[in-house]
């Protein structure tokens, strides 16, 4: 998984990378790449940053319905854990906060979201370690 801010520098968007991470590591299908396209940039609206959606596209199929390690209760359960973990270190969740101030083509918010992809990547990999 930690490859994703390097998946990131390189052109994959912010939740290709969290997903390309988890391909890499054998953990879901090559198919999820193309899912996490049209989740990147808050979803091209500037609402959840792509790297949560990315971590939860993975969640879900790690652990939702009629997955045999997982179920529903638990997929949401999982969902929320990753969201309050998040939050600890960023107390939001939509990109356009997140990344406020911030020119879409600048460095900064390149460096920026490199670390959320980054945050976000780690405490997915923190949470299929102790689930799987």
């Amino acid at each position: 998984m930690l490859k994703s801010a390097e998946y990131f520098n390189n052109g994959y968007s912010c939740s290709e990378s969290v997903v390309k991470a988890a391909i890499d590591a054998g953990l879901v299908p090559e198919e999820l790449l193309s899912v996490a396209t049209s989740f990147s940039g808050g979803m091209s609206s500037g609402c959840l940053c792509g790297a949560i959606a990315g971590s939860q596209i993975i969640l879900g199929y790690l652990f939702g319905r009629n997955n045999k390690a997982g179920n529903e209760v638990q997929a949401r359960a999982m969902a929320k854990y990753f969201i309050g973990e998040f939050k600890k270190s960023h107390k939001a969740t939509c990109c356009r906060v997140l990344t406020a101030g911030m020119d879409m083509a600048s460095p900064e918010r390149k460096a920026h979201c490199s670390n959320m992809v980054s945050d976000c990547a780690k405490i997915l990999e923190d949470m299929i370690k102790v689930k799987v």
